[in-house]
């Protein structure tokens, strides 16, 4: 059976992936990046089992990467916000993203595309500079804009 963890590993780079490496982890950041920060708003575009994704939840909140907020008491219901050590994991993702576009490239395209917000526009690179203006920017700065037949199939999901 494959172990869970990196004991005696001492590196900084097994430490990260025992709280960021589970499977579904990187992904449920990657939606609360994208502003979905309701459980049911997650499981309905990611398609994991609400049992994974309760547990994945849970162990980001634990480990100080989510914070929950209640937005109703009746039934109570959480909604997830990324705090600043989350919010520190953006760097990663982007690079993941340019990593995946380069190498593993999508039939129509990337996905989605980092801009600079700042009424600049520019495409973000994998070192996190706007193209345009020159610009280093962090994620307050950048928007995500979804490729049309992702952001359809995004809303197909959360309609059902």
């Amino acid at each position: 059976m494959l172990r869970r963890d990196y004991e005696g590993q001492h590196c900084s780079v097994a430490s990260a992936l025992e709280t960021i490496g589970e499977r579904w982890t990187m992904l449920v950041i990657r939606e609360v990046l994208q502003g979905r920060r309701k459980f049911a708003e997650m499981q309905r575009v990611l398609g994991v089992a609400r049992n994974v994704l309760a547990n994945r939840l849970q162990r980001l909140t634990d480990e100080g990467i989510l914070e929950r907020r209640i937005y109703s008491e009746r039934p109570e219901r959480y909604e997830y916000f990324l705090t600043q050590k989350g919010l520190d994991l953006w760097p990663v993702f982007v690079a993941l993203m340019h990593w995946g576009d380069t190498y593993m490239p999508q039939p129509g395209g990337p996905p989605v595309r980092l801009v600079h917000k700042d009424g600049c526009g520019g495409a973000i690179d994998d070192r996190r500079i706007c193209e345009r203006c020159g610009e280093h920017v962090t994620v307050r700065d950048v928007t995500g804009i979804l490729d049309p037949e992702v952001e359809r199939g995004i809303a197909e999901k959360l309609s059902t």
